[in-house]
């Protein structure tokens, strides 16, 4: 005589994509400064910012006529906010994966001075000093958008908002979703480690914007940097107001001393 028994939970051979959710739910839930925000669909929506990204790269296959134009050199960020917006649409708890929670600003205000002070500092020298001493023309500054306006609608409006909207769409969307896909692809059964892909994506995807590098032209790469430092806070921490506050202090810094040196 045999008997049978109901097939528990162990042998059902779960599909593919509950394994892979399942898993980055746990993942996501786990403890750490360098755990990501709890989400059942995190792994839908962080494939998005894949689509600036190529846009991003894309900009410079395209002929000088296309580059040329300002909408053109805008479309990688409206394509990004876009993408922020589907993803935000489609995801829970979107300022804890964002980084944005109100017990995390006092933190961020303490943190971010600090770091734009410092900053801010050192991209003044490296511009005033370091690249007039090696033949590169910053007199251009005089000309770009942010020199034209008013100096009480830069200081310190428009400085933060630029500020705010910048950190949210490439350290919190961007660079989140990457880290995302990057433990995904490195398979669940990986150790915790650094999203340095990611990082590096983003940090690159930053100063190489269109508009970023056509304004502020040779002095673009300075972002790489600030991108990569801003990018490691944001992985540790998962605190966004650090890096919009440090954004924010560093420009003020910067657009006043080049303001006070090349008028």
């Amino acid at each position: 005589t045999t008997t049978s028994r109901c097939p528990t939970s162990r042998d059902i051979k779960q599909p593919r994509w509950t394994a892979i959710t399942s898993s980055s739910r746990n993942l996501l839930m786990a403890s750490g400064p360098d755990r990501l925000a709890p989400d059942h669909i995190s792994t839908v929506g962080a494939a998005l910012p894949l689509l600036p990204i190529a846009a991003t790269f894309g900009y410079y296959g395209l002929p000088d006529s296309f580059r040329e134009q300002l909408l053109v050199q805008f479309a990688p960020q409206v394509l990004a906010y876009i993408a922020l917006g589907l993803w935000a649409t489609r995801t829970t708890q979107v300022t804890i994966q964002l980084g944005l929670e109100k017990e995390k600003i006092r933190r961020g205000l303490q943190w971010g001075v600090l770091t734009g002070l410092f900053l801010g500092s050192l991209n003044t020298f490296v511009i005033l000093a370091i690249y007039p001493h090696l033949g590169y023309d910053i007199t251009f500054l005089k000309q770009t958008p942010h020199s034209r306006l008013p100096v009480l609608l830069m200081m310190p409006w428009l400085i933060c908002g630029i500020a705010l909207f910048v950190e949210v769409n490439f350290r919190g969307f961007l660079l989140g979703r990457l880290a995302e896909l990057e433990s995904h692809w490195r398979g669940t059964d990986s150790r915790p480690r650094p999203a340095l892909l990611a990082l590096a994506v983003s940090s690159l995807t930053f100063a190489c914007d269109p508009f970023l590098v056509n304004t502020f032209q040779h002095l673009h790469w300075i972002a790489v940097w600030d991108g990569l430092i801003w990018g490691t806070i944001w992985l540790r921490t998962r605190n966004l107001w650090i890096t919009i506050v440090a954004h924010a202090i560093e420009v003020i810094i910067l657009y006043s001393a080049v303001r006070a040196t090349i008028g």
